[in-house]
């Protein structure tokens, strides 16, 4: 039994809905492109800032801070740089004391991508 209300005629058409918007909308292939830019901006500050490295795939991605592990709800550098970052009009969630998550939604768009990257660079600067 997976749901109780998950197979009936109004949930499968809503979720017909929702993917045609995914199709009518190349929202997979926006995901792609703009997930290229984020890494790509993000990976301009590996090697000379705290970021050590960046991740991801499509629009879920991440940049690890150049302090040790921590364990899930550890507070650390990553959780200061998304104070800084939220200061600053951008919102993350930090995981694990050193990473910071990014996953925007599907429909951002390339102006809205350089928006946040100018807003992560300003803020892992001040850090």
């Amino acid at each position: 039994h997976g749901s109780t209300y998950g197979g009936n005629p109004l949930a499968c058409r809503v979720a017909t809905a929702a993917l045609e918007v995914l199709r009518d909308e190349n929202l997979s292939e926006n995901s792609k492109i703009r997930g290229e830019q984020v890494r790509a901006g993000l990976s301009a500050l590996v090697g000379n800032t705290i970021v050590e490295s960046v991740r991801g795939r499509g629009l879920l991605n991440a940049m690890v801070i150049d302090q040790p592990k921590g364990h899930y709800g550890d507070a650390g550098k990553a959780y200061e740089l998304c104070l800084k970052m939220m200061e600053h009009g951008l919102l993350a969630k930090p995981t694990h004391g050193n990473i910071i998550r990014f996953a925007p939604p599907l429909t951002i768009t390339e102006q809205q991508v350089d928006e946040c990257l100018d807003i992560i660079e300003k803020s892992v600067r001040e850090m």
